[in-house]
């Protein structure tokens, strides 16, 4: 484990990169002796810092849920980050493109919590039980940390990697459509980049945020009433670059669109 001067230090160099908008040199290249427990108390304090400055917590993000993306980087399981409430946009907005140290865009569900969830023996049932509704989102992803040779450490230190959420579509009860067979056209330009199909989450999305809230068991927190999970992404990250404009077809379940200005 990494000292608490080191953690506290870490978790300041990330929320200035997050201030500035810029990329600092890869943790493990520096410590490699750091663990992903503190990678996760990195974020910890991160998270902290942030919402001693006025942030408020509104969810979680869910990533490397994909059986590719988890061989890519040598884990067994995948990891999260914490949705802040000034990194949500809405169906059709305008992004500042330099609000990102970087820009790529994900495919995903999000899940709209009406109950709390807490493990450590949360299952899939639980979930669907517990979710008011689910609707399409986009994930933004940004690294402050540079990104070759990252390794899981350094993406957890940096909450997952996370960058901000635009959510649109049409809001599902998760008992009225089997969320397995969710699929999504990804565009940019007016270009089709991307499809997928949501069970390449972990073979459902719900799987995902079960597992969440058994991992945060381990954490001492849990998922709460209200909260917005981002269950994981089941297309590859999408380079975006300025001016351009995205749109992500779901089907039945409706379209997202935004532009980085």
């Amino acid at each position: 484990m990494l000292s608490d001067d080191t953690l506290d230090a870490l978790a300041r160099e990330l929320a200035q990169a997050h201030e500035t908008r810029t990329t600092v040199p890869r943790i493990t290249e520096r410590h490699p002796e750091a663990t992903v427990e503190d990678a996760y108390a990195i974020q910890r304090r991160w998270r902290k810092r942030r919402m001693d400055d006025g942030r408020r917590l509104t969810g979680r993000k869910i990533g490397l849920t994909s059986r590719a993306m988890q061989e890519a980087t040598g884990i067994t399981e995948p990891d999260y980050g914490v949705i802040l409430d000034d990194t949500v946009w809405d169906n059709g907005s305008v992004i500042p493109f330099d609000a990102f140290s970087n820009v790529r865009v994900e495919v995903e569900l999000a899940f709209l919590l009406g109950a709390p969830l807490e493990g450590p023996h949360c299952t899939l049932p639980d979930v669907l039980a517990a979710t008011r509704y689910v609707v399409p989102a986009l994930e933004i992803l940004n690294s402050h940390i540079e990104l070759a040779g990252r390794t899981i450490v350094d993406t957890i230190a940096d909450n997952a990697a996370y960058g901000g959420i635009v959510t649109g579509g049409n809001p599902t009860r998760p008992e009225d459509t089997d969320l397995r067979w969710v699929s999504a056209l990804l565009y940019r330009n007016q270009t089709i980049e991307d499809s997928g199909v949501a069970a390449a989450v972990l073979n459902h999305p719900a799987a995902g945020v079960a597992w969440l809230a058994n991992k945060l068991h381990r954490h001492g927190d849990r998922l709460e009433a209200g909260e917005l999970v981002l269950a994981g992404s089941f297309t590859r990250p999408m380079w975006i670059s300025r001016g351009d404009s995205v749109l992500c077809d779901y089907g039945p379940m409706g379209t997202i669109t935004c532009r980085f200005a």
